[in-house]
């Protein structure tokens, strides 16, 4: 009984490390932002638009990836991870608001 509530506890302990990681930015996906602010831009404008989405996009990842490592070793350390903070819904909303770009690129005939 002893080594069986033992064994019950080292396992909760180790799954327990696993709680609250942050999601990994390639799981990360676009949240629905409609194209119709862009219509009235040009494509020129449209493509500097989305060269700046592209940039901020790599700027999350990164922040996304160094919250993952930190987060690792707080799960070691205490049980638990960080979790999501705001890098991962702005990386959804650069996502998406590069979606809606594209979209209203090539309705436009943007190349």
């Amino acid at each position: 009984m002893y080594k069986q509530n033992i064994l019950l506890l080292g396992a909760a302990l180790a799954l327990s490390g696993c709680m609250n990681m942050p999601t990994p930015p390639s799981q990360i996906t676009g949240a629905y932002t409609t194209d119709l602010k862009y219509t009235n831009y040009k494509c020129s404008t449209l493509t500097a638009e989305l060269d700046s989405l592209a940039r901020r996009e790599n700027q999350l990842v990164t922040a996304q990836e160094q919250r993952i490592k930190g987060s690792q070793v707080q799960a070691f350390w205490f049980g638990y991870g960080q979790g999501d903070g705001v890098e991962a819904s702005e990386l959804a909303n650069v996502r998406g608001a590069s979606e809606a770009v594209r979209k209203a690129m090539d309705k436009k005939g943007c190349k």
